[in-house]
């Protein structure tokens, strides 16, 4: 059984061929060119973003050479698009799930925060897709369905007007318990008349595509889920307390709950992590806005030609000097999209090679404080965190990540988790005998960072990494 699993991601387009063993026969990667505005408006055009997932998907098929079972598409969460059931057309940009230009929708709505965390089980900010749909209806158009990008993918691809579970978790709109629309909610952001898609499982056969040249004609399109929550599958995040972060544009902790959608107490947001064999297990996580996109910072500033020279350009110590990476706000716990970058304890003798060293100490500063969090939440300490991303190749961002986190980091051994969480979803579709755990078992790290700082070390350099976050805060923390 072969699948086509897409990655629909902020950066670029993946698509694999895998088999039922997880071995992966193709992989074609499509990048993408997100616009940065003046403003804290982050864009994608919608026809780069199909063009995209058609051209990996079309070389990934012809490359691995194989006949296709089904295709599978995880997506970027949050972002979001207006477009025209009739034509398919999109009717302006896509407004990606970084843009901040929704604050407004939110401050509007701050008396109503308290409830929409009982409801929805997230916090009240323009990261998430509510108040991006209601910016674009206020300032962009009021013509044809706003929805995330998923729907729109789909629809191009078999005509269905649907999103998964985890999809429509993340959007401020669903009551997280009963696992549908909240019309409470609709109202709130004014967005009772829209027509919203069908929310279905993440093994839910929601049609058939002819889209990628397959030999033995319309492949079933299933496997839909957000990226984040297939990278918590691939990583067999399964049981209550298991936890994974994913290094890419941003840095995201996901940690499983079970079927108990527990809301947080200290800011952090819980979603669907799936809906499959007509059951829905839930996830809390925390996100860290600039993880790859603050080290492509450091490339555009010439410290470094690219994320690969980290290791050989980062200083052996930073020497004193602390960076907190806000460079697109901070979330949880703080959630402050206002909030600035910082380098401080810098010296005549600061080198480039210790701002390099500082920005991914701050990255891994930001992951030790959710996995703080975390444990908190759960009621007992995160015992390990498994990880994927591009970055895991940074030796020392890993190893960082160990020391102040202090606790074992496990690098998944492929560099397409999310991908292959997709993939399970749709083997899951396809053969009813199969459980969540059969198709994601059976792999093995391949690194294991230990800590290698002492508690007291790692308390004493967060603590004063904290003193340099509430600096950087556009306003005291409540």
């Amino acid at each position: 059984m072969h699948i086509l699993a897409i990655d629909q991601g902020t950066s670029g387009t993946k698509a694999i061929v895998t088999d039922e063993s997880g071995r992966v026969l193709a992989t074609v990667e499509v990048p993408l060119h997100p616009r940065y505005l003046d403003g804290g408006g982050v864009e994608q055009d919608p026809h780069e973003l199909l063009g995209s997932v058609l051209e990996a998907g079309r070389r990934a098929a012809a490359e691995a050479g194989v006949p296709l079972a089904a295709v599978a598409l995880a997506n970027q969460g949050e972002t979001v698009l207006a477009w025209d059931r009739t034509t398919g057309e999109p009717l302006g940009p896509a407004i990606v799930w970084q843009d901040r230009r929704a604050e407004q929708v939110c401050t509007d709505r701050s008396a109503a925060a308290g409830r929409v965390a009982e409801l929805t089980g997230l916090v009240l900010d323009p990261y998430f897709s509510a108040p991006k749909m209601r910016w674009l209806r206020d300032h962009r158009t009021t013509a044809g369905v706003v929805t995330t990008t998923d729907t729109w993918l789909v629809h191009q691809l078999c005509g269905a007007f649907v999103t998964d579970a985890s999809t429509a978790s993340r959007s401020l709109l669903l009551d997280l318990d009963a696992v549908r629309w909240s019309g409470e909610l609709l109202d709130l952001f004014g967005l009772g008349g829209e027509e919203l898609p069908e929310i279905v499982a993440s093994d839910a056969v929601v049609g058939t595509t002819k889209a990628f040249h397959n030999e033995a004609g319309e492949l079933p399109v299933t496997g839909l889920i957000v990226d984040q929550q297939a990278a918590l599958l691939a990583e067999q995040c399964l049981d209550a307390g298991t936890a994974k972060c994913t290094y890419g544009t941003g840095a995201f902790l996901l940690a499983q709950l079970g079927a108990t959608p527990a809301r947080s107490r200290a800011g952090l947001a819980t979603s669907v992590a799936w809906r499959l064999r007509g059951e829905t297990a839930y996830c809390v996580d925390g996100q860290v806005y600039t993880a790859a996109s603050a080290v492509r910072w450091l490339a555009e500033l010439g410290l470094i030609t690219g994320a690969d020279q980290l290791d050989t350009v980062a200083a052996p110590a930073a020497d004193g000097v602390l960076c907190v990476p806000a460079l697109a706000g901070l979330a949880a716990p703080w959630w402050d999209s206002s909030a600035t970058a910082s380098f401080t304890g810098m010296t005549l003798s600061t080198r480039p090679g210790h701002l390099v060293r500082a920005v991914l100490e701050g990255v891994a500063a930001q992951v030790a404080e959710l996995v703080t969090l975390t444990g908190d939440e759960l009621g007992a300490p995160l015992t390990r965190l498994r990880v994927d991303g591009g970055l895991t190749r940074s030796r020392v961002l890993m190893q960082a990540q160990a020391d102040l986190a202090q606790l074992p980091v496990e690098v998944y051994p492929s560099p397409h988790a999310t991908a292959l969480g997709a993939a399970a979803c749709a083997r899951l579709a396809l053969d009813p005998a199969l459980t969540p755990a059969g198709v994601t078992g059976g792999w093995r790290p391949a690194a294991t960072f230990e800590p290698a700082w002492s508690a007291d070390r790692a308390a004493d350099h967060l603590g004063r990494w904290h003193a340099a976050a509430r600096a950087c805060l556009s306003k005291e923390p409540s």
